[in-house]
């Protein structure tokens, strides 16, 4: 796959569209409703294009982890249960 799931990058973007919509916020009460308005519709747009964005990866992950477990479907099960064994052995020692 091309695209790969940037973790470190899509907390990076949320977090720069937090700081501007407190902008937004902190700035409606000295800018004019018409700045205010094209300001939030840009910030909207932004957020729905990045989010879109996410979904299309998603996507595609999801794909690709079904294409491997129907290829590999004994190699899914075994990768299943040893998750499933070092969590319950994770969780008993607690």
């Amino acid at each position: 796959m091309s695209e790969t799931l940037d973790a470190g990058r899509l907390a990076d973007e949320l977090r720069e569209l937090v700081k501007e919509a407190e902008s937004l916020l902190r700035s409606g009460v000295a800018a004019g409703t018409a700045e205010l308005q094209d300001r939030a519709q840009d910030t909207v747009r932004d957020l729905k294009d990045r989010l879109g964005n996410l979904e299309q990866q998603l996507n595609a992950r999801a794909r690709e982890v079904d294409g491997y477990v129907r290829d590999n479907p004994w190699q899914a099960v075994a990768i299943a249960g040893g998750v499933a064994l070092l969590l319950g052995l994770i969780m008993a020692r607690r």
